[in-house]
């Protein structure tokens, strides 16, 4: 019997509790993968100078990190469903040792990024399969609370990765990063055999969408080699044309292939859902411009003719922007709630584009407090739009698909980080050779490169806030605990809150919440969606019958002042309600009349019946 199972019958109050063996587990994964994600693009000019090494190379160490946790992300959760949560978890543990040890160990560029892409499937693996373990070693509140210190992790360790990155390298060589994840990879491997318990979901389909998870390679790869390409090949190039050929030809043919198999890997039907694709088009937007701004940052600060940062300097250039996210999460559902989803997804989307259209002025003289305000710009407006997008992707959908609206957001998520980091690369690199070609000093040449880079990543974050206008208005409630977790979470993962248990009725949340049994309702006002005039028209429906209620309400409150008074009976004045039976209506109100005569020989028992019997007509 593994911690935090022993025992049996019913639940304790609160829920089952998480034993410290998951917990602890799920957690240090969490932080070892996030942070290792985040650390390595700051490692990328060590990397560079010490294999002898190109940076275009290398960037496909981030790039095709992403592009295969695109793909693996929901079919890792798939297999750890079918096969086993802690078998195939482990199975991640012990690629992302072996991913590590060969990336410590490489001679060369291309090993890296081999290396790499293998510990991308591991990552995702990972991340799917650590949150499933989590999840089904608890329940209740105690869930939530186990969600949120997986969440915070999560947050953490994006936030320290490149700190922690740059920290090693000064100390111990880039190799230190990796050989140290893996040491911590390997102690969780015990722990979870003596701690975690096997578990699996017996109602899910036997099958497992492999067709799907290569057609989602072949639809990002070939893009994004065009992407990043195509302006050395040319873009009307045989090359180019043929890439984005065989990208559209594997989008075909992963639509049809997602409508034919038992368990899809996008179910194709969740689509529609406008709310959906508007918030899971928002992650992907955020998601692809952090993870360009750290490449970027990366390179222009480490570069001599940039800022000429060392790697430490510049993982510590890059902690007031990881630190304010995750400051700002906090914030964000009781701001959702006060002010709606629309205004604080599109607030977001301005800073976030506002930020970058800043830094597409940049100059080479300029200094890192130059770059400060434009980043922590970017940073807000990348937790004000993310955390809510998050929410939104997993609570517009019904309880039964939650997961499956998870899986599609996360997925986004790579893919907005992979696309985006190649594009911006390239933006950068291609710029900065051209106008070194033309006779402009590497100084110059550099700015020019980052400048053009922040504009592209401008116009696709200002797509984002037309997106905002579909983005589904949520009740305005106070949060719950496990809200603050997913917000927290919303810039590395999509934590699916409905699908851990009956988490938000039962959560604890703000001053301003609603009762769990509904006594307090929202003003009408509160309870409109974006749909509009369809909806304030329902209102005004149901509100007719309450509006007469309390008209009636009235009228008995003003009756029984009259009857004590002595001045007759107000209700006898009320018209019959609808559906009465008006052809006898005369004869029972005279019969109730002479029983309300008679009131002063048979008391008031015998008056009150004659006005119920009126109430009844």
């Amino acid at each position: 019997m593994t911690e935090g199972q022993a025992g049996s019958g019913a639940a304790p109050v609160g829920g089952l509790r998480a034993g410290r063996g998951v917990l602890a587990v799920a957690c240090v994964s969490t932080f070892v993968v996030n942070a290792n994600t985040s650390a390595v693009s700051i490692l990328l000019p060590s990397i560079a100078a010490d294999l002898d090494t190109s940076i275009e190379l290398l960037q496909w160490a981030v790039t095709g990190y992403l592009l295969v946790g695109a793909a693996v992300i929901v079919t890792s959760g798939a297999l750890g469903d079918i096969l086993g949560r802690r078998r195939v978890f482990l199975a991640g543990l012990a690629l992302f040792i072996a991913s590590c040890a060969l990336i410590a160990l490489a001679g060369s560029g291309a090993l890296v990024v081999v290396g790499r892409v293998i510990q991308g499937a591991a990552g995702a693996t990972i991340l799917a399969c650590g949150l499933s373990l989590l999840s089904v070693a608890s329940s209740g509140a105690q869930q939530m609370r186990a969600v949120a210190l997986w969440g915070a992790a999560a947050a953490a360790g994006a936030a320290a990765g490149p700190l922690v990155g740059g920290l090693l390298d000064e100390a111990t060589g880039w190799q230190g990063l990796f050989w140290i994840d893996a040491a911590i990879a390997l102690v969780c491997v015990p722990l979870t055999l003596r701690t975690v318990q096997e578990s699996s979901d017996p109602n899910r389909p036997r099958t497992i969408d492999f067709a799907g998870t290569a057609l989602i390679a072949g639809i990002l790869v070939p893009f994004v080699f065009a992407m990043t390409k195509g302006a050395d090949w040319g873009w009307v190039s045989v090359p180019t044309l043929t890439c984005l050929v065989v990208s559209v030809a594997a989008t075909v043919g992963f639509v049809v292939v997602e409508g034919r198999v038992t368990a899809p890997l996008v179910d194709l039907r969740l689509l529609r859902n406008l709310a959906l694709v508007g918030s899971t088009l928002a992650i992907l937007i955020g998601a692809g411009a952090i993870a360009a701004l750290g490449l970027l940052m990366s390179l222009y600060f480490q570069d001599p003719a940039g800022l000429g940062m060392s790697s430490l300097a510049a993982g510590l250039a890059s902690l007031p922007v990881a630190a304010l996210v995750i400051l700002v999460a906090p914030a964000i559902t009781p701001l959702t709630g006060r002010f709606g989803t629309r205004p604080i997804i599109s607030a977001g989307f301005l800073l976030l584009t506002g930020g970058f259209a800043a830094l597409v002025f940049v100059q080479p003289s300029w200094t890192y407090a130059t770059f400060v305000l434009p980043l922590l710009a970017i940073a807000v407006g990348l937790g004000l739009s993310n955390g809510p997008a998050s929410a939104i992707s997993t609570s517009c959908v019904s309880p039964a698909d939650v997961g499956a609206a998870s899986g599609i957001s996360n997925m986004a998520r790579y893919v907005g980080g992979a696309v985006m980091t190649a594009v911006a690369a390239g933006i950068y690199g291609n710029v900065g050779l051209a106008r070194q070609g033309v006779g402009e000093s590497p100084e110059d040449a550099l700015a020019s490169g980052f400048a053009a880079a922040s504009l592209a990543l401008a116009i696709f974050s200002a797509t984002g806030i037309v997106l905002a206008v579909l983005a589904r208005r949520r009740a305005r409630r106070g949060p719950a605990v496990v809200e603050y977790a997913a917000a927290a979470a919303a810039t590395t993962h999509t934590v699916p809150v409905q699908e851990v248990g009956d988490l938000v009725a039962a959560a604890p949340r703000g001053p301003t919440a609603r009762p769990a049994d509904g006594a307090r309702r929202p003003s009408r006002h509160r309870r409109r969606d974006p749909v509009g005039r369809r909806t304030l028209r329902r209102d005004r429906r149901r509100s007719a019958p309450r509006a007469v209620a309390g008209v009636r309400r009235g009228l008995r409150r003003a009756d029984r002042v009259l009857r004590e008074l002595g001045g007759g009976h107000l209700r006898a004045l009320l018209p019959a309600p609808a559906g009465a039976d008006h052809g006898r209506a005369p004869e029972r109100q005279a019969e109730c009349r002479d029983r309300a005569a008679d009131a002063g020989e048979h008391g008031p028992a015998h008056q009150q019946a004659g006005v119920d019997e009126v109430f009844r007509m």
